[in-house]
């Protein structure tokens, strides 16, 4: 098994790519979750290093300045992502696939850095029902609805860059299609 290929989720919030991502990780002992920066404060059920590198603002921009990021994306005005290239070394030295849940954006930067052993999957749900898994988590104000529904339409135009499109309206569906993707991508028996 080549352990330089990389598997990557995509979409828009509320898609359901970090609920499939990990299912994928059960799936999959070979592959490891990427665990992102963002200067973002945690959810109430997340936890630094595990969900996420929660850093400032401040060291965030500084880390893109000494181009300690392997890609990096301004998701929102003064909201920060990205993956650390120290991440990346720390899965290689576990002889581990990184199994990438990022934002669209940042999907396509490291489609061209690692071209064809880079698997990009899109995630795709319809807007209404979007909406609705968006309202349903309780964890965001109009203002950040708002906010995450105009990215929307900008974030499918990426739709037809991906490798695979996965529609997501019956979970467990979407599940079964991207482990036969990975599987694929993976040349498991």
């Amino acid at each position: 098994m080549d352990t330089n290929k990389i598997v990557i989720f995509c979409a828009p919030s509320g898609s359901g790519k970090t609920t499939i991502a990990k299912k994928m990780l059960d799936f999959f002992p070979v592959l490891y979750s990427s665990i992102s920066a963002t200067n973002r404060l945690p959810r109430a059920n997340e936890t630094n290093s595990v969900d996420y590198h929660f850093i400032s603002t401040e060291e965030f921009k500084n880390k893109i300045q000494k181009e300690e990021f392997i890609e990096w994306e301004e998701v929102y005005k003064d909201r920060f992502y990205g993956t650390l290239k120290s991440e990346i070394s720390r899965l290689q030295s576990l002889k581990k696939i990184p199994l990438f849940d990022i934002d669209v954006k940042g999907a396509m930067n490291l489609k061209k850095i690692y071209g064809e052993f880079a698997l990009v999957i899109f995630i795709k749900v319809p807007i209404d029902i979007l909406k609705e898994r968006l309202l349903s988590r309780n964890t965001e104000t109009n203002e950040t609805l708002d906010m995450r529904m105009n990215r929307v339409a900008e974030e499918m135009q990426f739709e037809n860059l991906a490798d695979k499109v996965v529609l997501n309206i019956n979970l467990e569906d979407a599940i079964n299609e991207c482990q036969q993707i990975i599987k694929k991508f993976l040349e498991i028996k």
